[in-house]
């Protein structure tokens, strides 16, 4: 099939509309994190069955992401999207609407189902538009998904602060998200396969290459999911700060993490992924003996930001490689999604039981290795550097040879 050619300025509409969805992705999760409590009460739980309910999301997750190479092969990347999002914002509303612990652990596994192949068909039309572009982008579309995370807790703290049922605040939020994420995805690019190309099967098992990226993502995303959940009782627990202090560290973490990532690009436009990554790691390492041989509270505070600094573009640069890896790249990313989903789904616990066996302070030198072994590892990321792409006919840019971009 004959290239269609893409201007560079409707490549920057792409680029600002996909960060768009992105950043209603993350308004999504951070609408349903802040009404855990009223959900919990709401359905009459216990924290043990809570935390049985919260597994829910990444299993959904895992075995629906998948799934969502064949549904954007059959639909187009930008029909696809369209619908997997809308499914994704609407699911929103279920949580609150769970009688008992059941009811919460079946609507969660909607939830993560809908989230997983909506990040998969997002992240794929990033990594697109990234190599369309010939520049770095997937580290501020990470970013933008922390900013709208940010936003949807900021609102959600507001609604609970006002005493609002979760019930009414979901479904205002999930339809104003839905109608936004529509609104997105008519300028992202609109990817088609070939019709000679052979459909992806619909699951299978990832291919060997994400599995290998994957396993750097699963050390970034450890390391990420141990500071934000255990900071705070890190700085209380061993070092005996005051209770705001300790809160305090978990938001300067995740402020870390999104500004990093929204300033990565640069970086690793300048450097290379894997020059990026083994420097991240190299700082994510050094704040991790700062935590472990902290002897005051500033120390350790310092130490998870650069924590946050090092590991923050690991996860979208494993995308982008995933991306790059192989003839079908939703399956690559979905089979790096699905190990990174488990990594943050396991670094919690793993954390609390290291510690429970040990100490706290154990718990973190082994976050600490896992950070070198992003600079020990980093080269499997050179897929991830953006190539430039051919030169186009009157100042237009080609869409790749896998189908046409509207």
């Amino acid at each position: 099939m004959a290239a269609e050619t893409v201007t560079t300025e409707r490549l920057r509409r792409a680029r600002f509309a996909v960060a768009a969805v992105f950043c209603v992705h993350g308004a999504v999760t951070g609408s349903f994190a802040t009404r855990i409590p009223w959900i919990q009460e709401h359905a009459g739980v216990s924290a043990g069955q809570l935390g049985l309910a919260l597994a829910f999301p990444a299993l959904g997750a895992s075995l629906a992401m998948p799934l969502a190479g064949a549904v954007s092969h059959r639909f187009g990347a930008r029909t696809a999207l369209r619908g997997l999002l809308v499914l994704w914002t609407l699911s929103l509303i279920l949580p609150s609407l769970a009688p008992n612990v059941w009811g919460l652990c079946g609507a969660l596994f909607v939830y993560g189902a809908t989230a997983g192949m909506s990040d998969v068909a997002m992240n794929a039309l990033g990594v697109e538009t990234e190599t369309r572009l010939g520049r770095s982008i997937m580290s501020s579309l990470h970013g933008m998904w922390s900013v709208g995370a940010l936003i949807g807790s900021a609102a959600g703290t507001v609604a609970a602060h006002l005493g609002a049922d979760a019930r009414i605040h979901h479904l205002v939020a999930a339809l104003v998200l839905t109608a936004l994420g529509l609104l997105f995805c008519q300028g992202v690019l609109d990817v088609r396969s070939a019709p000679e190309e052979e459909a992806p099967p619909r699951f299978s098992l990832p291919p060997k290459s994400a599995l290998v990226i994957g396993a750097i993502g699963f050390c970034g995303v450890f390391a990420e999911g141990a500071s934000l959940d255990w900071s705070a009782v890190y700085l209380r627990d061993e070092l005996g700060t005051s209770a705001g202090l300790a809160a305090a560290s978990t938001t300067a973490f995740a402020l870390t993490m999104a500004v990093a990532r929204l300033v990565g690009d640069r970086v690793v436009d300048r450097f290379g992924a894997v020059r990026t990554v083994r420097v991240g790691g190299a700082v994510a390492t050094l704040g991790g003996l700062m935590v472990v041989l902290a002897p005051h509270a500033a120390v350790a505070l310092a130490g998870f930001g650069l924590i946050g600094l090092g590991v923050a573009v690991v996860v979208p640069l494993a995308f982008a490689a995933a991306g790059r890896s192989g003839p079908n790249p939703s399956q690559a990313i979905a089979g790096v999604a699905t190990i990174t989903y488990t990594s943050g789904l396991i670094a919690p616990s793993a954390i609390g039981g290291i510690a429970d066996a040990t100490s706290l302070v154990f718990s973190f030198g082994l976050v600490t290795l896992l950070a070198f072994g992003l600079v020990l590892g980093a080269g499997v990321l050179r897929n991830a550097d953006r190539k430039a792409p051919e030169a186009a006919p009157a100042g237009g840019v080609p869409a790749q040879s896998g189908g046409p971009a509207a």
